[in-house]
Formats: C-alpha cells, sequence, structure tokens
C-alpha cells in the first residue's frame, strides 16, 4: 500500500472514529442521512479549501470498511475529504501532502516526519475535541474545544510553536497551539 493511500485509509479510520468521539461525549446522535452520490461528496470536500486550492485537489471519500475511494484525481498535490454527516458540525478538510503524512502519523500513533511542514483547511468548520490530548475520547476533563472554520500549520519546528499561546483553554478567535507538548502539536488559525 502506497504511502499517501495508507494515509488515506487512516484518515477515513479518524473520520469515522470521531462520530464515536462525538456519542462518547453525550452529543445527541445526528440524524441518518441518505448515502450522498459522488457529486455532492465531491462538493463537500471542496468547501474545506479556498477556491484556488479545491479546484485542482484530490478528492477521496471514506468507506464503510474504512478505505478511501479516490472520487477525482487532482494536480496540485492536495487531498480533500468530504464531511463526515455522523460528526457533530462540518469537517470537510483539505491537506498538502506534508499534511497527509503528518495526519498519517497521528493516527498511527508514530512520530511525524521531520522536516515536513504541511498545511491542512477545514474552511468548512471544525469538530469539538480536546485541546491537550490527540486521542481524547470524552470531553470530561480534556479541555473540550469548539475550533470552528480553521487552517491548521502541521510538522513546523518546535520553535515556530513557541511563539503561539499554548493554553489548555485556548481563545479560540485567535491562533493557538493545539496538542502542545506533544508530538501532533500544530497551530490552529481560525479564519472567522
Amino acid at each position: 500500500m502506497s504511502r499517501p493511500t495508507l494515509a488515506l485509509t487512516l484518515l477515513a479510520a479518524a473520520t469515522l472514529a470521531l462520530a464515536t468521539l462525538a456519542s462518547a461525549a453525550g452529543k445527541p446522535a445526528p440524524a441518518k442521512h441518505a448515502a450522498a452520490s459522488d457529486q455532492q461528496l465531491i462538493d463537500s470536500a471542496l468547501r474545506a479549501a479556498p477556491h484556488a486550492v479545491a479546484a485542482h485537489a484530490s478528492v477521496a471519500a471514506a468507506q464503510a470498511d474504512g478505505s478511501m475511494r479516490t472520487l477525482r484525481t487532482g494536480s496540485n498535490g492536495f487531498t480533500c475529504v468530504p464531511d463526515e454527516p455522523a460528526t457533530p458540525g462540518p469537517d470537510p478538510m483539505c491537506m498538502d501532502a506534508a499534511g497527509l503524512a503528518w495526519a498519517n502519523a497521528w493516527m498511527g500513533h508514530t512520530t511525524p516526519p521531520a522536516g515536513k511542514v504541511g498545511l491542512m483547511y477545514m474552511l468548512a468548520g471544525g469538530t469539538d475535541a480536546s485541546n491537550t490530548d490527540p486521542y481524547a475520547k470524552t470531553a470530561a476533563g480534556n479541555h473540550w474545544i469548539k475550533t470552528g472554520p480553521h487552517v491548521m500549520v502541521v510538522g513546523a519546528d518546535p520553535a515556530f510553536y513557541a511563539m503561539y499561546p499554548k493554553q489548555a483553554d485556548p481563545d479560540t478567535g485567535a491562533p493557538y497551539v493545539m496538542w502542545a507538548g506533544t508530538p501532533y502539536q500544530h497551530l490552529m488559525v481560525p479564519v472567522r
């Protein structure tokens, strides 16, 4: 399995896991949705990034078995995935190759590749998550935050992150470091 395929497979598993996290956090289960068409999935995924990026990005969607199915092949090195209807809020995501490698490391509980700064877009919204624990499964005691639309800078040198706030309960209206002090720390930059 190629590295991008493995990363996309792991991304699918993480997306499905977010639905479980939402239930574990005591949120009401979302209504069942009819299966989306490929075009609806593509439209959803492309909302994650600016038009200039999304227009030339690949699009892949998670399947029930956790695998990823390519819906469209792109030409700019970005891969976008559609919203997962089972999670609270819109969460389509679009990332460059370094961002995909970082996500692969996070989901695989391995160290992200050194020297590979990545960019990830979540402009249509974001999910509720722990700001301190990359693997938290419940909100209780885990500094749960609502992220909203944002851009993430992942894989940067620790000196880069030292310039930004690292509070457990940050002001999510300004840039802050999520998962500070872990190998998965990254800069969250709100866009609204």
